[in-house]
């Protein structure tokens, strides 16, 4: 019997111990565990897959079903600052000290009668908030799915419904190299007979391919649900219903209104079971909120917050930059993985940025400071340096931050991106509220 584990910190650590060096990949050994738990729903669950705005569609659902009177349950990853994050039970995220039966059921279960089962860090803490939410007394579950689909540890859950939202290159070492063969991963969440939503305006073939063989009921962005939007509000259209005069949702950016539709999409697809009512879609799209997504914290200068890793994240941060009107400098907080694409990233980004402050991150997964700083000099090179543009390095984001706001007059900007890790780093104590020096002070 393992020795008895009294903290979730202590869980996590129990966690990442275990993981071993080669572990096959599928889903085997998560079931096989996921059985001797006995572990099942009893209510409608959802499941999101995609590459960006996972997280932002889980938030839209769970913030409409709650003005409806439902009782949720989220799960999301990675988490920004806490580890509890990745867990809201009726919009609330739960106590570390509630999530510790459920690593003991998980660690009972793996370890039963001496047949040890191998799970991952992930495998082993998405079994353990699964069993918490199964034991919720939920109407709904709303699952976001790790990396891909077809192998993610909550992929061993039958959905009553799945969305895919946008698709883009990123994680191509587990997932492929395209948009066809990443979309044919996450297209594994899909049940035969069971709706399928599919946020992204222009999907891979391979994800429409995948609904028509299995015989997924498919419901398409542009062909079975749609939204049409003025300056002043919005509007909804699916399959029979309609929503007119939509107020925007309170996540910012362009974006937000593809992830709404197909968030509506889902809901509208589960109205049998879990009916929504126009006032609480209302209700719900206006105060939904979520930490990190194009966050922007007003203060002097203004801060702006994006966990915006990939190209296609980074493009969407861009455009949303750009639509916030005139700021003299815009300062960058960027900190990234190793295995990024980031000439594009930087590429995108690049025109609205007057100086960088490159980070170290705290996982050895990540590029350091100086190798972020040697990769953007080359990039300028090969551009024919077109500005003179400043940049720093930083042993971690809240040092960067502290430059920033020491180089900033209060009129100007400042945007952290580039990882969960770069955004949950300045996170750490708090949504920071900058005051910068005034220049007569």
């Amino acid at each position: 019997m393992h020795t008895k584990i009294h903290t979730l910190e202590g869980w996590l650590a129990h966690c990442e111990r275990l993981h071993p060096q080669h572990i096959d990949m599928g889903l085997e050994r998560v079931r096989e565990v996921s059985r001797r738990m006995g572990l099942r729903f009893d209510c409608p669950v959802i499941t999101v897959a995609g590459t960006n705005g996972k997280g932002s569609t889980c938030a839209m659902m769970e913030a409409v079903a709650l003005q409806a009177g439902w009782r949720t349950g989220v799960y999301t990853s990675p988490h920004l600052v806490h580890f509890e994050e990745r867990c809201r039970i009726h919009g609330d995220i739960v106590q570390a000290a509630d999530l510790l039966p459920h690593f003991e059921a998980v660690e009972n279960a793996r370890t039963q009668n001496g047949n040890e089962v191998s799970l991952s860090y992930f495998e082993f803490t998405t079994l353990a908030i699964l069993r918490l939410m199964s034991h919720s007394l939920l109407d709904i579950a709303i699952l976001e799915v790790g990396l891909g689909g077809r192998l993610d540890a909550t992929n061993i859950i039958d959905a009553d419904c799945a969305i895919i939202t946008s698709i883009d290159i990123d994680h191509t070492e587990y997932l492929g190299p395209d948009r066809e063969t990443i979309g044919r991963e996450k297209a594994g969440i899909m049940r035969t007979g069971r709706p399928v939503v599919v946020s992204d305006p222009v999907p891979p073939q391979s994800v429409i391919d995948h609904a028509r063989e299995i015989g997924a009921d498919l419901w398409r962005f542009g062909h079975d649900f749609n939204y049409a939007g003025d300056k002043q509000q919005w509007a909804w259209s699916g399959r029979g219903r309609r929503y007119a005069g939509l107020a925007y949702p309170a996540l910012r950016g362009a974006n937000q209104l593809v992830n709404a539709s197909g968030a509506l999409a889902a809901l509208e697809a589960l109205r049998d079971r879990i009916p929504v009512t126009a006032q609480a879609v209302r209700n719900g799209l206006s105060m939904v909120g979520l930490p990190g997504r194009f966050q922007i914290v007003p203060g002097q200068p203004t801060l702006v917050l994006d966990v915006a890793h990939n190209p296609h994240s980074v493009a969407a941060l861009t455009a949303n930059l750009d639509a916030m009107g005139y700021f003299p400098t815009t300062h960058a907080v960027f900190g990234a993985m190793a295995d990024k694409d980031l000439n594009p990233m930087l590429a995108k980004v690049e025109p609205l940025i007057d100086r960088w402050y490159f980070t170290d991150l705290p996982t050895p997964r990540a590029d350091s400071a100086a190798n972020l700083q040697q990769k953007w000099n080359a990039l300028q090179i090969v551009a024919g340096g077109r500005r003179e543009v400043p940049t720093s390095t930083h042993a971690n984001p809240q040092v960067a931050l502290k430059a920033a706001v020491a180089a900033a007059d209060p009129a100007d900007r400042i945007v952290v991106f580039g990882s969960f890790y770069t955004v949950g780093a300045v996170l750490q104590n708090g949504t920071p509220r900058l005051q910068a020096k005034h220049l007569d002070t």
